[in-house]
């Protein structure tokens, strides 16, 4: 009986010895191939995707546990990565174009009267910028936008011009009570890379673009010429070398993007003459904090070097979808102008220092509500499968017909095979191998 109990003793033994070598035959020291996925590790993975274009690598862990929670150091919620709107473009909603300068803007803006499958699509006619946009048997607008209403709130009117200015017009055009009517503006826009947009922005105005018909209205005035002195004399800035328009302060290419997406009431508008060098430092913090918040809150924005997914979020966003995919165009005056990486382009980033860091911000929001649409779609698809197998086999069950075992898994591996369909009948394909179009 003792030498029996001695026996069993030994089994747990050498089960933890044998459990140990062959742990160390498979995870030997050093390897990685066993580790748990560590914060570090983590954040390691969120940096290769933040270095490139292709996010599924880290994101597919997150998607086959069926989370949400997306890791960004920004923090990005459920609620910031969500973009859908009850567009109703036969009630009284208007979508609204903020287009800011050498964005890509007017190819976007194009497609919005060109390129939407509609019920009663714009009435464009040959040699004329303006379409008339109305809605489905309506003699009203539902897009306030270069292209269908003009340049009603003044030329490349911004965020603090725009929310002032559209409402009234609008009401005006149709006539309507907007408080009573309960109309939504939903507010769109296109960024761009900062250091590419300036050069853009330097090779227009040296061509004679100028722009001198804005307006720049906030808190109900324009600003004075003290306020914002011109960086010229004469008509225009026609062969201005980069260096010349690097060197005007008041150059309002510098942080474009940042000035026209913020609340300029916030910091007085354009009055910067009491200003201190610190002062003016917080004065941008406040303009960046705003831009980020005001471009967040947006119905939808659009970046120029990711075409593809741009239409794709849009579509999503509205519920309309384009006749025509997306086209990348590479092949601009910005690109023909090289930088490189040293000197120069870092007195470009400084110059639109807040600009670098909106776009940074923009970029990578953009690219998270981009993933966390294709997993909401994936579900969508997932779900409505599941549905109809669900019903074909309460059909067939009614009409007593037997579901084979074989007819069964197949089912199963169709429903699980939906992930690798093309999203909205276009496949995805990577921004820039796409063809050039010019409009």
């Amino acid at each position: 009986m003792e030498h029996k109990s001695n026996k069993l003793i030994w089994i747990p033994i050498l089960a933890v010895v044998f459990l140990m070598i062959g742990y160390q035959y498979i995870c030997p020291a050093g390897s990685n191939s066993c580790r748990f996925l560590t914060g570090e590790k983590l954040s390691g993975m969120f940096r290769q995707y933040h270095s490139g274009d292709d996010i599924y690598a880290y994101q597919e862990g997150l998607e086959s546990e069926g989370s949400s929670k997306i890791l960004s150091k920004f923090n990005f919620t459920d609620r910031d990565l969500e973009r859908h709107v009850d567009f109703n473009i036969k009630g009284d909603d208007v979508i609204v174009f903020l287009h800011i300068q050498k964005t890509g803007g007017t190819t976007f803006g194009r497609h919005l009267v060109r390129n939407i499958h509609l019920e009663q699509p714009c009435d464009c006619m040959p040699g004329q910028k303006k379409c008339t946009c109305h809605r489905p048997g309506k003699a009203e607008s539902w897009l306030f936008s270069r292209f269908s209403t003009g340049w009603s709130c003044g030329l490349h009117a911004d965020w603090t011009e725009l929310t002032n200015c559209v409402p009234v017009v609008m009401n005006k055009k149709d006539k309507k009570d907007a408080q009573r009517n309960g109309r939504n503006f939903y507010y769109i826009t296109m960024l761009r890379d900062p250091v590419s947009r300036y050069l853009s922005e330097w090779k227009h105005v040296q061509r004679g673009a100028t722009w001198k018909t804005a307006l720049h209205m906030c808190d109900g005035r324009s600003p004075t010429q003290d306020e914002l002195p011109a960086c010229y004399s004469g008509d225009d800035w026609t062969g201005v070398t980069l260096t010349n328009f690097m060197d005007c302060p008041s150059n309002l290419a510098n942080n474009r993007q940042v000035r026209m997406l913020a609340d300029l009431s916030l910091v007085g508008c354009y009055n910067v003459s009491t200003f201190t060098a610190g002062a003016e430092r917080e004065r941008g913090r406040v303009l960046l904090a705003s831009a980020k918040n005001n471009l967040r809150n947006m119905a939808f924005y659009g970046l120029t070097e990711f075409q593809r997914k741009t239409q794709y979020l849009f579509e999503r966003t509205f519920g309309l979808r384009f006749i025509q995919a997306f086209t990348q165009i590479n092949s601009t005056r910005a690109a023909s102008v090289g930088v490189g990486e040293g000197a120069l382009r870092r007195r470009i980033e400084g110059l639109n220092a807040l600009d670098v860091e909106l776009y940074e911000y923009a970029k990578e929001l953009f690219l998270w509500r981009y993933q966390y649409s294709r997993q909401t779609q994936h579900r969508e698809q997932r779900l409505r499968r599941r549905q109809e197998r669900q019903e074909e086999r309460q059909w067939l069950h009614q009409h007593r017909a037997p579901i084979s075992k074989a007819r069964r898994e197949e089912e199963e591996r169709e429903i699980e095979g939906v992930e690798g369909e093309e999203v909205g009948g276009v496949a995805t394909t990577e921004d820039y191998s796409s063809q050039v179009v010019r409009w």
